[in-house]
């Protein structure tokens, strides 16, 4: 085996994986346009039920779902980072424009992680008779609707009719400078019974793809769960709709999300809270599905009032925040241990991680995010300079001998055994391992292979400029100048390597560069230019070397060097 079909095997075997990938998000079926009716759990979903810190238990009890008594209105509550919608109709979250982040389609508009069209709401309610849930007609009370001034946060008051001497407020608590939402119940028992509800807060979405995501680039979407038992979990639409969902369902911490590419959702209870999760079909003319968690809520006595808190991220996947409220409260954060891993690398985490805060940090230095590409793919080609140039030492060395490869592989004939010692002996003579290309290439591949999701999942490439037309370096180049120097630069990068006596090897290698690079018109344009970058610097140093063992170098040609 020599350098050429290991790398043959690394651009087949990479293209192969894009392809499936995006040939699986091609085969997901199709959902119908959304309609305009409410958003609602059937009457007949379960959720499951959660120890109680009194002993009780909840068992099978349904969602509650009271009738609507009206239609609710909306109210909107703007901050620095986003503006959101709540409907008085169960008091959800029924849409979040976020401010610093354009549409994909059309960059005049915000992009909005909750909304109507993928029916994509955060939801929330109370269980037990006559207590409010999603389906309950709130009334908003009057207060601020915007963090104006030196504020540093403001409130959405809502208030459920009284039940039995029950009184019920849902009020949510928005932060300056933060896309973390506190959302809270006020139970205030003026009834004859103690009352220890339970709580439930979900997370429903269609099961559609996120618009304007790449058919060759496919991310994942859909729900996830979080506990220290069983660490981070996927849970795919197929297998909710399937019922067929496996995850850890009873802890006393993690958390419950819904992720997309760059943007996530996540209820997340207090620390040392006992909690159930669940997952859902809900029926309807759009597939779609809710995933979320079953808590308790403190006791309440006759007379006494009582409050439950939990909090709602809803915004970008930005490492540092996450990271953040991954620390325990008495360090900043709210305990949400593992939340930083919706940013997922798949099994190159251990590589991809590192290699961002690298990234991260060259952009602090130079304040743009493509030159900070540049720069650390520079900088990874450097790292692995040595490795680099044993292999096109390698390569040029096995151009060098082709000729006299080709005169044996003639002169032996069918002998395939004769061929192969005679080959040895030339290899032996000329102090050439064929080998020797191989393992250096092998070290580097999981390296690149983890710079590329690292781009591929950093949210701080979305609408990141870098330089003249390239404004959005999460987005395909619009005048695709960057895919055809791609094709360009894996072109001459064929030319300085020895040609494949085998003429279907040579057809293939001649083909490949354009059925590789026609996959990068799909992609984001900040890959397209890590790629390019890579390219050029190799072929630079496979020139050099090349140029140094044609001309008789003797350091090249020095079997220590």
């Amino acid at each position: 085996m020599d350098n050429r079909r290991l790398l043959l095997l690394f651009v087949f075997s990479f293209s192969v994986f894009v392809l499936w990938d995006a040939w699986q998000k091609y085969n997901q079926p199709p959902a119908p346009p959304a309609t305009e009716a409410a958003v609602a759990a059937p009457s007949s979903a379960q959720v499951p039920g959660t120890p109680a810190a009194t002993g009780a238990a909840v068992g099978s009890a349904a969602v509650p779902t009271l009738p609507a008594t009206g239609k609710g209105e909306i109210v909107r509550i703007a901050t620095d980072l986003f503006v959101a919608e709540v409907s008085t109709q169960g008091g959800d979250l029924v849409s979040l424009e976020l401010n610093n982040y354009k549409a994909l389609k059309n960059k005049a508009e915000q992009f909005k992680l909750f909304e109507g069209k993928h029916q994509y709401v955060a939801q929330s309610g109370l269980i037990g008779d006559g207590l409010p849930n999603h389906k309950t007609l709130f009334v908003a009370k009057a207060g601020a609707r915007e963090l104006a001034g030196d504020a540093k946060s403001v409130q959405l008051r809502l208030e459920a009719p009284a039940h039995d001497g029950v009184k019920v407020a849902k009020v949510y608590t928005f932060t300056r400078g933060s896309y973390l939402i506190a959302v809270s119940y006020e139970i205030e028992n003026g009834g004859q019974k103690e009352l220890a509800p339970y709580a439930y807060y979900q997370l429903q979405r269609d099961t559609a793809a996120p618009e304007g995501e790449s058919s060759m680039v496919s991310t994942y979407t859909g729900p996830a769960v979080f506990t220290e038992q069983e660490k981070f979990q996927k849970i795919s639409f197929s297998d909710i709709e399937k019922g067929k969902a496996k995850f850890n369902a009873k802890a006393d911490n993690g958390w419950v999300a819904m992720i997309q590419h760059y943007f996530v959702s996540a209820w997340i209870p207090q620390e040392k809270l006992a909690r159930e999760y669940y997952t859902r079909k809900i029926d309807g003319t759009t597939p779609a599905v809710a995933a979320g968690v079953v808590v308790p809520t403190p006791a309440v006595a006759p007379g006494a009032t009582a409050k439950q808190t939990v909090h709602l991220y809803a915004g970008p996947q930005i490492q540092s925040a996450l990271e953040q409220l991954a620390k325990p409260a008495a360090n900043g954060g709210i305990g949400a241990v593992g939340l930083p891993l919706v940013v997922d690398y798949g099994w190159l985490t251990i590589v991809a991680a590192p290699i961002f805060w690298c990234l991260e940090l060259i952009h602090k230095m130079v304040g743009n995010w493509g030159w900070a590409i540049v720069l650390l793919t520079i900088g990874i080609k450097l790292l692995f300079f040595p490795l680099s140039a044993a292999s096109y030492k390698s390569m040029a060395k096995m151009k060098a001998i082709t000729p006299r490869l080709q005169a044996l592989r003639e002169r032996c004939g069918d002998d395939k055994q004769k061929l192969n010692v005679e080959m040895m002996a030339l290899y032996k003579s000329e102090k050439i391992n064929p080998l020797g290309g191989c393992l250096p290439i092998a070290i580097q591949i999981p390296v690149f292979i983890a710079l590329y999701w690292a781009l591929l999942g950093a949210v701080e490439m979305r609408d990141a400029p870098w330089v003249l037309w390239i404004t959005d370096l999460s987005s395909q180049d619009p005048y695709y100048v960057l895919p055809v120097s791609m094709v360009a630069t894996m072109l001459l990068q064929t030319q300085p390597t020895p040609t494949p006596p085998d003429p279907i090897q040579a057809k293939v290698m001649m083909i490949m560069p354009f059925a590789f690079g026609a996959m990068f018109f799909f992609f984001p344009a900040g890959l397209v230019l890590y790629w390019i970058v890579n390219n050029v610097l190799s072929i630079a140093q496979q020139w050099q070397i090349t140029r140094m063992i044609e001309g008789g170098n003797k350091a090249a040609n020095d079997e220590k060097a």
